[in-house]
């Protein structure tokens, strides 16, 4: 009961950015690499495991970024952009960006069963294997050409998440998340997510879950922060937990959380705000799981942060990581009397 969770990515230690640089230059052999993500994966699933979180991740460490080099190096068929703006505050419109200049392909996966192999050694809690959904990852990709809108390069990427997913599962994986804030993001169509995700956890024998938040590049959100028009269409998800961030909107649309809970599904509440510096005592987590109670069935609620921890300094995701475990402890307590 009331068990905590985390969304996937965790705080990239200093040395990591160090190295990753060091890597860029060619200052790194094949087996430094390893070892220094190796090292990462340790250092993420320890500060997890130190905080006393219940099912835990590899932190991302290999991924360099959210869906970036970690994914769209692993394909064949794309050409890199230049990004739209290189100067001036942080934004969208300096990410990557990719041309398909053939139909492209994933000969050797996206890497999700090297990662889940390595950190299945690591742990011996539950362990979450995440990847981003198939809109979510057609976002970068240019259209126009080969593929003529982004639902074309989504379906695409829908039949490569499904193969690589049904991989991770035979490799022994039982948790997968698939991360989807772009369907939050551009709520226009909900029903074509819906049919997306499904065609890419088809046939995959696991646990799904489905996250969906409003952007944290740079720590900041990128749209209109409601998911009421995903509703309830977005219920048609063939997944077994749905994941809202509720602390950074002062656990605003509480009541979409019941209608999750009344589908059947667990729900994952983010309760530790990611895109802030302050750090929740205990207590005010406690209120903010106490508020969803009141919609969800402790038998079907999950504690998580709002999002993942990558564009938060490790310092601070380790504070928050153990407010939320002290905070889902004062609640259980009072549950158990």
């Amino acid at each position: 009961m009331l068990k905590t969770s985390v969304i996937g990515s965790y705080a990239v230690p200093s040395w990591l950015i160090s190295s990753t640089e060091a890597m860029s230059r060619g200052e790194y052999g094949p087996l430094d690499v390893q070892e220094t993500l190796d090292d990462a994966v340790d250092m993420a699933l320890r500060d997890q495991e130190d905080a006393g979180i219940d099912i835990v991740s590899d932190g991302e460490m290999r991924r360099f970024g959210f869906f970036t080099a970690g994914f769209y190096g692993h394909l064949d068929g794309l050409q890199a952009l230049e990004p739209l703006r290189k100067l001036g505050s942080g934004g969208h419109d300096q990410r990557e960006r990719y041309e398909a200049v053939e139909p492209f392909s994933a000969p050797n996966g996206l890497g999700l069963v090297d990662e889940f192999l390595y950190a299945s050694t690591r742990t011996e809690r539950p362990l979450k294997v995440t990847c981003p959904g198939p809109y979510t990852l057609a976002g970068r990709i240019q259209t126009g050409g080969i593929y003529a809108d982004r639902m074309a390069v989504a379906a695409r990427f829908a039949e490569i998440i499904n193969a690589e997913l049904k991989a991770v599962v035979k490799a022994g994986a039982t948790l997968i998340q698939l991360d989807e804030p772009s369907a939050a993001v551009h709520k226009n169509v909900p029903d074509k997510y819906v049919e997306l995700f499904n065609q890419s956890v088809e046939g995959v024998e696991a646990e799904i879950g489905l996250h969906l938040c409003f952007g944290n590049y740079m720590g900041r959100p990128v749209a209109h922060r409601t998911y009421a028009p995903l509703f309830p269409r977005i219920l048609n998800i063939a997944a077994d937990e749905i994941h809202l961030e509720f602390a950074n909107r002062e656990m605003a649309e509480l009541e979409l959380a019941g209608e999750i809970a009344a589908s059947g599904r667990n729900v994952a509440a983010g309760v530790i705000d990611v895109k802030n510096y302050f750090i929740e005592p205990p207590e005010m987590v406690a209120d903010r799981i106490r508020q969803v109670l009141q919609h969800v069935p402790a038998n079907q609620l999950i504690l998580a942060p709002d999002c993942g921890f990558s564009e938060t300094a490790r310092w601070a995701a380790r504070k928050k990581l153990h407010a939320l475990v002290r905070g889902t402890h004062l609640v259980r307590n009072e549950l158990s009397l």
